[in-house]
């Protein structure tokens, strides 16, 4: 077990993480929870504080010696889920859930800027500590924050994810791609309506779009290389109004996942293509949107050792695993475009635990311990 970090310490972290837990804020709308942080850091000595955005909060620790620029990210968030978990710290907010972990992910962000100040003296450069809004809505905070230059001059930016699905006690690292370009699309299909019992006098978009989504199958199966990962799913679909009516126009939505830019391209023209050609062979138009959504994150590999590295010193080699790419996104690699770094997974809980984005996503609070202590072991091997 880490002695980096102290039981006074990983209680503080529990307190701090049930506070947040009681009081989640919506994407963008995170205007108490960066206060509390401010009020929180603000009489830190020898840390600078500012606010990039609304809802946002950076922290810089001055070793006030010459040094490399290290940044550690937090998301702050929270999603329009009615919490059902029972817990005595549950949501105080009607419709607003931590369900994502994003509790824990700032307390201990927190815990290792407590940590981190006290071991100054043993640090050169400096540490940016970042709490940033809105990773669950697009376009996400990051890219905000990046272009209000939160990542000028670093040198290496590092995150981490609890994951209630993985075991308590495992940390890993995937060096390359570790999760998908995660984007939307609509497709709408318009024919003519009519009478459903002279289906011959209509030209019927229904039919059509069923044709259309049975053709966006073979996007994955046929177009893409089967040693690239990619995922097209239609996950809505409306039209109609009644039961005797056939409709102008059906209209259906979905997500596309990918980790190769060339992939990602060749899918959505190819997407297009499909649409467009089966809706003219029944006689029908068609339009077609598609929104790019965050980029895949993409670890540097000297990164990731750095993280595999402290893994092993502060937690024991049985402790280090490497997980498998993930096809959910996350904004982090809006950091990841502009700077060397890396994403690593802290497990929080195993197989018996509820999904994230679910109402009753709980995880093991023993967890943050680990979390915390492959942050400060970095920090201090990075910038010693």
């Amino acid at each position: 077990m880490s002695t980096l970090v102290s039981p006074e310490l990983e209680a503080q972290a529990i307190a701090w993480r049930r506070h947040l837990h009681a009081h989640p804020e919506l994407s963008f709308q995170e205007h108490e929870t960066s206060a509390f942080l401010f009020e929180l850091l603000g009489g830190v000595d020898g840390l600078e504080l500012e606010r990039p955005t609304e809802t946002s909060l950076v922290a810089t620790l001055h070793t006030g010696r010459p040094g490399k620029t290290l940044a550690l990210r937090a998301d702050i968030d929270a999603l329009p889920i009615q919490e059902e978990t029972g817990l005595e710290f549950a949501s105080k907010n009607q419709g607003v859930m931590h369900a994502c972990g994003h509790d824990g992910h700032t307390a201990m962000l927190l815990a290792t800027l407590n940590a981190l100040h006290e071991r100054r003296d043993e640090l050169t450069g400096e540490i940016r500590f970042i709490f940033q809004h809105a990773e669950e809505l697009g376009p996400g905070g990051a890219c905000e924050l990046v272009a209000a230059g939160v990542m000028e001059g670093v040198d290496l930016v590092v995150g981490a994810h609890l994951f209630s699905l993985d075991p308590l006690g495992k940390v890993g690292v995937l060096p390359g791609p570790h999760t998908a370009a995660s984007d939307v699309f609509g497709i709408e299909i318009r024919g003519k309506g009519g009478h459903g019992a002279a289906p011959h006098k209509s030209i019927d978009p229904v039919t059509a779009a069923a044709q259309v989504i049975s053709g966006l199958q073979h996007v994955v199966s046929r177009v893409v290389d089967p040693i690239e990962r990619a995922v097209v799913s239609v996950t809505m679909i409306r039209g109609g109004t009644a039961d005797n009516i056939i409709p102008e126009s059906v209209q259906m939505r979905g997500t596309v996942r990918t980790f190769s830019p060339e992939v990602r391209t060749a899918v959505r023209e190819t997407m297009e293509r499909f649409a467009q050609g089966i809706a003219e062979a029944h006689g029908c138009t068609s339009s077609f949107e598609y929104e790019e959504g965050y980029d895949s994150c993409v670890n540097d590999h000297a990164a990731a050792a750095l993280v595999e590295a402290a893994v092993r010193e502060e937690l024991g080699d049985e402790a280090f695993f490497v997980p498998p790419p993930i096809m959910g996104g996350e904004d982090f690699s809006a950091y990841l475009n502009v700077t060397p770094g890396a994403f690593f997974i802290v497990g929080a809980g195993g197989e018996d635990h509820y999904p994230h984005h679910h109402p009753r996503f709980d995880w093991d609070e023993n967890a943050m311990r680990n979390g915390i202590a492959v942050f400060v072991r970095l920090a201090l091997d990075y910038l010693k």
